[in-house]
């Protein structure tokens, strides 16, 4: 699907940003099972000079862009007088940074060279936008550069967010791995960030189990980021998608990392926090997910570990404390998908009628005792305490000695067999 330009934007969008890049390679068609996305239009266009022009989440650009459209505002940043005149109150360095970079962008060779990974370029009011990123208002995405055979909107719509810490602990490694293979069967698709540690265990989770999983990056989607986890994420692009805000060839920067975590919050249904200390880019992906009205939920770990203090702070909070992935679905899912009741086996004694079960708790652990010394025991008469007593040797928890009853050693037995004695 195409999509209109905005009706108030201006047309005479700066021909030397938005024209045929003659230096540029010629667009690689993409593979038949990759959606192509969008053709091309002045709104693509002008979004893709925005997305190397104004950095992620920039809310100064976001409430220019939602005023004027993407034609509009770039028009205005390209052909408009001085700063203050054409934008105010954002400040003069900021649109001046807007302006240098606008002007050296080259959209076209941006969109070849994503089409040669095939991939596309989506952009708010296209089929396959997400549209509950428009929950983030003026901080919303410019644009989303995707890699991946599948349709971001429709994933999106039954996603979760695994996050963490990127120093993990065996056990957060384990247990992400474990949620995430657990969702995926349960047909959801698992987003984080491809980092070390937990996301790359809770990517690796999901690959394991055939499931789908979304690699939200902060940087350009051609441009594997951490570099050791270059054949990771190129499994994520086969198997499933790659996704960025910044265009082709840029490199992340540690705010960049911070504002592409609430791209992560407001694409899923809910995030799971697995390990995180007190300062982790986790907690902020898990309180933007708050801000937007979506599930937090975080996994315990041992009292004494920092990178679980600050999932345990999250858990004093709003969030909600989850151990595998029959509780996710609980919250995230529809109505009626609850997680099994928790409980510990069943004994037979738990089977017991409640005089029969009384009865044998008076019966002594040591040596055979008379009747009537039980039924004093258990404050009920002889003739009861007897009947009840030939009905627990029946179901075989006493056994008779002479004219003394005592509890059948079998306990004994099996606990000296666990523990490997002769």
């Amino acid at each position: 699907m195409t999509t209109t330009p905005d009706p108030t934007a201006s047309n005479s969008i700066a021909s030397d940003s938005i024209a045929p890049d003659p230096a540029a390679p010629g667009p690689t068609a993409p593979s038949s099972t990759v959606p192509s996305g969008p053709a091309p239009t002045g709104e693509h266009l002008a979004r893709a000079v925005l997305s190397r022009s104004v950095e992620p989440g920039d809310e100064h650009a976001g409430r220019w862009l939602r005023r004027y459209g993407a034609a509009g505002f770039l028009d205005r940043l390209l052909h408009g007088g001085d700063d203050s005149s054409s934008f105010p109150g954002t400040g003069a360095p900021r649109v001046a940074s807007w302006r240098r970079r606008a002007t050296a962008a080259r959209p076209h060779h941006d969109l070849d060279t994503v089409h040669g990974l095939g991939g596309r370029f989506l952009v708010p009011g296209d089929t396959e936008w997400p549209r509950q990123l428009d929950d983030l208002g003026d901080a919303r995405p410019i644009g989303l550069w995707v890699r991946g055979p599948a349709d971001l909107r429709t994933w999106a719509l039954r996603s979760v967010a695994l996050v963490g810490a990127r120093a993990c602990t065996p056990y957060g490694a384990h247990t992400a791995a474990d949620l995430a293979a657990g969702l995926s069967r349960k047909g959801w698709v698992v987003v984080s960030g491809a980092a070390y540690g937990i996301d790359g265990a809770a990517h690796r989770g999901a690959l394991a189990a055939g499931g789908a999983t979304v690699a939200v990056l902060a940087c350009g989607v051609d441009t594997p980021y951490p570099r050791g986890h270059d054949r990771l994420i190129r499994r994520v692009a086969e198997q499933g998608l790659v996704v960025g805000e910044l265009p082709p060839d840029s490199h992340p920067t540690p705010s960049r990392f911070i504002l592409r975590n609430r791209v992560i919050a407001a694409l899923t249904r809910g995030t799971v926090v697995v390990e995180a200390q007190h300062r982790s880019g986790s907690l902020v992906t898990a309180r933007a997910a708050g801000r937007l009205g979506r599930h937090t939920m975080g996994v315990p770990g041992p009292v004494t570990s920092a990178l679980s203090a600050g999932v345990h702070e999250l858990l004093r909070g709003d969030a909600t404390l989850v151990t595998d992935a029959d509780e996710i679905v609980e919250l995230v899912g529809d109505i009626g998908q609850l997680a099994p009741a928790r409980r510990g086996p069943v004994l037979p004694r738990d089977l017991l009628a409640r005089a029969t079960a009384h009865v044998l708790e008076a019966v002594p652990a040591r040596g055979p005792t008379p009747t009537t010394v039980i039924a004093r025991r258990a404050g009920t008469t002889p003739d009861d305490t007897l009947a009840k007593l030939y009905e627990l040797h029946s179901l075989g928890f006493v056994e008779r000695h002479g004219e003394g009853w005592q509890l059948t050693n079998t306990a004994t037995e099996a606990s000296n067999a666990r523990r490997g004695g002769t």
